[in-house]
């Protein structure tokens, strides 16, 4: 019994640390990335995608440009929109991150699409991602592999 429950302290301690441990933060001036995720893919047929916290503790706008990554041929942010009562995915050249202020790219809204994959993404490995600003410049961070239907960073599920 008390074994057991000696074992059960432990896990309990660390598995949230496990998660946390997979939410990355990279900071380069102003700007802090963090929370880079990606679900795993089956093959390399399929795009997959990319999604990341952007914060900017600057005194001025910030715009993302573009993501860059050896996973992928084709990286390219993109936008989930309701028109219609349907949802329609369409390429944008830049999100705006305005002066003390975060975006997130995550389902639904802002996003990373990989197109033409070079290698299938696996379950609880890590790849990483060069994030292009105007003003701030490349930041490359580790995004982690999460299961197939993963709906936020290990990390933000832990919260």
């Amino acid at each position: 019994m008390l074994k057991s429950t000696a074992a059960a302290l432990v896990l309990a301690t660390i598995l949230p640390a496990s998660a946390f441990a997979e939410c990355v933060e990279v900071t380069q001036g102003n700007i802090t990335v963090s929370a880079a995720w990606s679900r795993a893919t089956i093959g390399t047929e399929r795009p997959a995608v990319f999604y990341v916290t952007i914060r900017n503790d600057g005194g001025s706008d910030e715009r993302l440009v573009g993501i860059e990554t050896p996973v992928a041929d084709m990286p390219m942010l993109h936008e989930s929109v309701m028109e219609n009562g349907a949802a329609r995915m369409s390429h944008v050249d830049q999100i705006v991150i305005a002066p003390i202020d975060a975006v997130s790219l995550e389902p639904g809204g802002y996003h990373g699409m990989l197109m033409d994959l070079q290698t299938e993404l696996v379950e609880g490995t890590t790849f990483p991602v060069t994030l292009l600003f105007e003003k701030s410049g490349p930041v490359t961070i580790d995004t982690a592999v999460l299961p197939l239907r993963a709906r936020e960073a290990a990390c933000e599920e832990a919260l």
